[in-house]
């Protein structure tokens, strides 16, 4: 059996898409088993948002909870300032420039929001 695995690239520190599009649809793709697994790739400004934003590090830890599983870009987290809050919230920080391109160069599913 092929493990369909699905990419959030989330770039867009706007509430009420973080709420109801991002971690509403990466969550129960995980609680339906609509994908094997889901990473959210955290990447400008909502690096910022993620370490500032109570509420949504609520919704993060409910996702992880799930099973879905978050990584930021480190030059993002550094340059925000938000690299030890996403580090302490259970979150990967690791360079994500190649990673990204291979997933874009692959067939691996990626949604950009």
């Amino acid at each position: 059996m092929n493990m369909r695995h699905l990419n959030i690239l989330w770039t867009n520190a706007d509430p009420l898409t973080s709420h109801h599009m991002v971690m509403m649809y990466a969550t129960n793709s995980m609680l339906h088993g609509w994908w094997d697994s889901v990473k959210i790739i955290i990447w400008g400004a909502t690096a910022k948002y993620v370490a500032e934003d109570t509420d949504i590090q609520t919704r993060i830890k409910m996702a992880m909870h799930a099973g879905v599983k978050f990584s930021a870009c480190i030059s993002c987290a550094e340059n925000l300032g938000a690299k030890e809050k996403m580090e302490k919230l259970g979150i990967e920080v690791i360079p994500w420039g190649k990673p990204l391109t291979r997933i874009l160069a692959s067939e691996e599913p990626l949604l950009t929001v």
